[in-house]
């Protein structure tokens, strides 16, 4: 029985793709077999650590939870999408600077979760910053340096 596959056309951090897929492939597992791009993490498959977090069309979505075939036409933003030209983006040199990763498996998520945020420009405080965060699960850091490197950023966007 032939294998039957679906084509998936949009654009990943700017650049286009079209590839066949398996109906059953996650968006995440398409990522990362697929296009090669392995910065999108596999934590719990279950849409609860946030580990998988890309942004979709500008919304920040768990890519373990969707299939690739729903991603047709999307405009795709994985963590390999942030620096620019070899430099890190704000946010990253943020967390560089607050000590806000330690393993790093967590990171991609986290960065594409406040990233997301960040452009709805939803963040005024640390209140709003934990919320941000609480999408996602991290092991090692305890949050300290995650809170103030979303706390950094937001000020810097709006000049405070």
């Amino acid at each position: 029985m032939p294998e039957v596959t679906h084509p998936v056309r949009g654009t990943v951090n700017g650049e286009p793709f079209d590839e066949a897929v398996d109906p059953r492939m996650t968006l995440a597992d398409f990522l990362r077999e697929k296009l090669r791009l392995t910065g999108t993490h596999l934590g719990c498959e279950h849409g609860v650590c946030g580990a998988c977090t890309i942004i979709v069309d500008g919304a920040a979505t768990r890519s373990c939870l969707m299939l690739a075939v729903q991603a047709d036409g999307a405009a795709l933003e994985t963590v390999e999408g942030l620096a620019e030209e070899g430099e890190l983006a704000p946010l990253q040199q943020a967390f560089k600077r607050n000590h806000a990763l330690q393993c790093g498996f967590c990171t991609p998520g986290f960065l594409m979760s406040v990233t997301a945020a960040l452009r709805e420009d939803t963040v005024r405080d640390e209140t709003e910053a934990r919320e941000v965060l609480s999408g996602n699960i991290c092991r090692c850091t305890g949050y300290t340096g995650l809170v103030q490197s979303v706390l950094d950023v937001a000020k810097g966007q709006r000049g405070a």
